[in-house]
């Protein structure tokens, strides 16, 4: 429903504002265009070490400086608009940030890490590595993108939200039906549950609101990325010091804040008001915070769709220069959900069916983490304590409008809670590259759930025809994590040859999972080599574990005077990745890479019979049933990407992946996944005008998705509890929607004052209106006035069902969403 929010809002409002916004702010045209300000340091990637003496230039402008003994430098009178800053030193690779867009409202902050210069041999520019458009290290040769903030904020139908801009990366599907509302981030054919997410080196178990407990997608995401200076994207050769990871590994590096004055923004689009500050709060410490806002609950009254969303998040971060070699951060990250239900002043079969198929949510999580970086002649050590929480509380009822505790069919009572130790060296030692670490987390965890799965139903005779199936289960968790890495990685061949291995062990002191961490060893290595200037071939293997979800660990089924605790043993993945690399220009890049990842000891729903791979996507949580863990996976394919970074106005990205997708059954058959949508594809690209003009359009195409058909007796029966239909999972994925493409497109202005900037900017998604494939949905057909439901014998409906007339609805709506919005810098 989510999907639908602005179906109703009409565009000639929206460019009636856009004109009267426009006309408005004509007067402050008049005055003459103010100068810019970017200001950052210098240090070195490998050691943090400053580097003193750093040309800092802006391309195919006159305008460059040096840093001082402190790594500082500082560029004024900078002509607003998009530059690229280039920045050398000696013994030192170039180094290229594109597309930075320098306004007046706000000045820039940066920190430049700077990688050793590599020699060349018998005309191998082996140097070529440098490129801005290369996003690989020696470390993770490849499958690995970057996105800087301005990638994320001009990226069309984007609305500012990570989780839906890296859908435009080489092998992330956005969900089954490919056009939905949620986040929910699948890689290369693997579940939403198998991505860990990093923010400042702490992790960040959540990164959506309305999470899925047990899962990680949502209908919009929480990060703030104006505190956002890069985003890394992992999805294979993951580092030894992230644990936990699956299918991808997020790294968000977050900006420093102002050390020379306080600044800001403001942004009110048509679903939301956010605000962030930053600035000095002493001579050493710099802060950012911000707060957003949701008032889409308002929204959704004025258009009378029938569900409530309100949400409210906020973040921070402070830096502190305690002494040449020693920082302190502090970061924090919280939100507020809530999700209600309205009756509609018009009702639908569609609005009808949204009130009573979704639970009610009471949602809060938060992060808060301490770092210690310390500065040592080799290298440098992190030191980091943080706590995460999330408190989950959903119900459902067979009338959400109308809820009582006997028509109770769903109870959500959850509390989450880790505390989290991390601490890791890296140094050099004869040109070895070498990080080494350990890692230890306190869990809590406690759980009150109860499911009514299939109600007791009788007949007209008062026979039994069905037996009544409930979950309920009440249980805590209280057990140790811990592990350790060592990872080291060196240049060979006069560099031309990259080689990189690492090792990983883990384990905990839970009683139905694995205390030896050297049953979780998780070895891996990865190779580059440079065959020609431009040219790099890349290989990887690696073993990677990972936890079940804590709702799967605590579940207990009563079973009379017994009790059954599900299997917690770690799921294992084998990842074989391939490619080659080309590096046309500083600002061109392609890769072509094959991947095969191998699944084992994968939870598997005893009730259902299929692999938790294949949920997810639900509101509530998963994982809160009777589970084995014999399953197998598989996924494999090809992908092909293609970057062209900010020259003269134009930037693009195109990417395309081929894969397949399936996970074993509860007899051990291979069954396809329902992320198996076989193909991707995105183009990006963006123009840029004179007078702070900008436009960008993007097109994805997601081929079609598998879903399960309905079992229609057992739907009919228990429709009128449960509020849905009951899935076949004889016929798992056996049916496909229609393939998924659409278009957006979004254009921004600027214009920039002497004390300020404006920023409007207009998103329409799917504009030429292309029909949105979503999953069927089962109900019973209604009267024309959608009051009572239609019988077949004229008679008040069975609570069976037995007289109703069912009915699926197509949900293949075409939905353009505009929004129109302005950023104003201070």
């Amino acid at each position: 429903m989510l999907n639908k929010m602005l179906k109703r809002l009409e565009l000639v409002q929206i460019f009636r504002c856009l004109t009267l916004t426009v006309l408005c702010s004509a007067p402050l045209f008049l005055f003459a265009q103010p100068k810019a300000r970017i200001a950052g340091t210098t240090i070195d990637k490998s050691t943090q070490q400053i580097i003193a003496g750093a040309t800092v230039r802006l391309q195919n402008r006159n305008v460059s400086t040096t840093s001082d003994e402190k790594g500082r430098f500082e560029l004024k009178e900078v002509p607003p608009g998009s530059v690229n800053l280039e920045v050398t030193a000696v013994g030192y690779q170039k180094f290229i940030l594109s597309n930075l867009v320098v306004t007046t409202g706000n000045d820039i902050e940066l920190q430049i890490e700077l990688e050793q210069a590599i020699n060349q041999l018998e005309g191998v520019v082996v140097s070529g590595r440098r490129n801005t458009a290369r996003a690989a290290t020696l470390e993770t040769p490849l499958s690995v993108q970057k996105l800087t903030t301005e990638d994320i904020k001009a990226n069309p139908g984007g609305n500012f939200d990570i989780s839906r801009v890296i859908q435009s990366l080489p092998g992330v599907g956005g969900g089954v039906g490919g056009g939905g509302f949620r986040n929910d981030i699948i890689i290369r054919g693997g579940a939403p549950s198998e991505n860990v997410f990093y923010l400042d080196g702490i992790e960040i178990p959540i990164i959506n609101h309305f999470g899925t407990q047990g899962s990680g997608g949502g209908p919009q995401g929480i990060l703030n990325v104006s505190f956002i200076e890069e985003a890394k994207v992992t999805t294979s050769a993951f580092e030894a010091r992230y644990d936990n990871a699956l299918s991808s590994v997020f790294q968000f590096k977050q900006k420093n804040g102002n050390p020379n004055r306080l600044q800001g923004n403001i942004r009110l689009s048509a679903t939301e008001l956010a605000a962030t500050f930053d600035g000095p709060l002493s001579k050493k410490t710099t802060f950012l915070a911000s707060a957003r806002r949701s008032y889409l609950q308002l929204l959704f009254q004025a258009i009378d769709l029938p569900i409530r969303p309100n949400y409210w998040d906020f973040q921070f971060k402070s830096t502190t220069k305690i002494n040449d070699k020693t920082t302190l951060s502090i970061l924090g990250i919280g939100a507020i959900d809530e999700f209600r239900f309205a009756a509609p002043r018009e009702a639908t079969p569609e609005k009808l069916y949204a009130i009573n198929s979704n639970p009610i949510i009471n949602q809060w999580n938060y992060t808060f983490g301490i770092s210690l970086k310390r500065l040592t002649s080799k290298g440098f050590w992190n030191l980091s304590l943080s706590r995460n929480s999330l408190d989950n509380q959903a119900d459902r009822y067979e009338d959400n409008e109308n809820p009582t505790e006997n028509q109770r069919t769903l109870l959500i009572n959850s509390r989450e809670t880790e505390n989290k130790l991390r601490w890791d060296m890296n140094t050099q030692m004869n040109d070895w590259k070498i990080s080494y670490g350990v890692t230890a987390q306190l869990v809590e965890f406690d759980n009150r759930f109860f499911q009514r799965f299939r109600p007791a139903l009788t007949d007209n005779q008062g026979n039994i025809i069905q037996n009544a199936v409930t979950f309920n289960s009440n249980s805590d968790l209280n057990f140790l994590r811990y592990g350790g890495f060592l990872q080291a990685g060196k240049r060979f061949f006069n560099n031309r040859l990259g080689f990189n291995a690492g090792i990983r062990l883990d384990g905990n002191n839970l009683n139905n999972s694995e205390a030896n961490p050297l049953k979780q060893f998780s070895p891996r290595f990865s190779v580059s080599y440079a065959i020609a200037e431009k040219w790099n071939i890349n290989a990887s293997y690696g073993t990677y574990y990972r936890l079940p979800s804590f709702t799967q660990m605590a579940f207990i089924q009563q079973t009379g005077n017994t009790s059954q605790v599900n299997p917690a043993a770690y799921i294992q993945s084998n990842h074989y990745v391939a490619g080659v690399e080309f590096l046309k220009s500083s600002q061109t890049r392609f890769t072509l890479e094959g991947f095969f990842k191998q699944y084992n000891n994968y939870p598997v729903s005893i009730l259902d019979g299929i692999s938790l791979a294949n949920k997810g996507t639900e509101f509530g949580a998963i994982g809160n049933e009777p589970i084995v863990q014999n399953g197998k996976g598989r996924a494999y394919g090809i992908e092909f990407f293609a970057q062209q970074k900010l020259t003269k106005r134009f930037f693009g990205i195109l990417s395309y992946t081929w894969y397949k997708s399936e996970f074993t059954d509860l007899t051990g058959k291979y069954v396809r996944a329902s992320w198996d949508n076989r193909h991707l594809l995105s183009v990006t690209w963006g123009y840029k005008f004179n007078n702070n003009w900008e436009l960008g359009l993007k097109f994805r195409y997601q081929g079609p998705a598998p879903f399960t058909p309905f079992d229609l007796e057992a739907s009919q029966r228990n429709f009128l509890t449960l509020g849905n239909g009951i899935l076949d999972f004889s016929r798992t994925n056996t049916q496909q929607l229609q393939a998924f493409h659409a278009s957006d497109v979004r254009i921004d202005k600027k214009w920039n004052f002497r004390r300020f900037t404006l920023n409007l900017f207009l998103d329409v998604q799917n504009w030429y209106a292309a029909m949105n494939p979503g999953l069927p949905q089962f109900t019973f057909r209604r009267n024309d006035a959608n009051t009572a439901f239609l019988t077949t014998d004229g008679q008040p409906i069975q609570q069976n069902g037995s007289n109703a007339i069912p009915f699926i609805l197509a949900n293949n709506d075409v939905s353009v969403l505009p929004t129109l919005g302005f950023i104003v810098e201070f």
